[in-house]
């Protein structure tokens, strides 16, 4: 996995997932919340940017284990 995702990396990992899935951001792994991703793409200075679209919860510790931030 490159350290700087691209918008091919993404699709295919994205590729084989059920379209009906939602999705949730990960973020800080010293104070592990999800948050919603916003539906725009804006696409500026040769990179494209999705905005987070506010909080949803705790992220769960499973995936805090899956993600090594435990």
């Amino acid at each position: 996995m490159p350290q700087y995702l691209t918008v091919g990396h993404l699709l295919r990992q994205l590729q084989d997932l059920d379209p009906t899935l939602p999705i949730r951001l990960a973020v800080n792994p010293d104070f592990p919340f999800t948050h919603y991703v916003g539906t725009e793409v804006v696409v500026q200075d040769g990179k494209a940017f999705i905005p987070d679209n506010g909080q949803e919860d705790y992220l769960p510790t499973s995936v805090r284990g899956a993600l090594a931030w435990s």
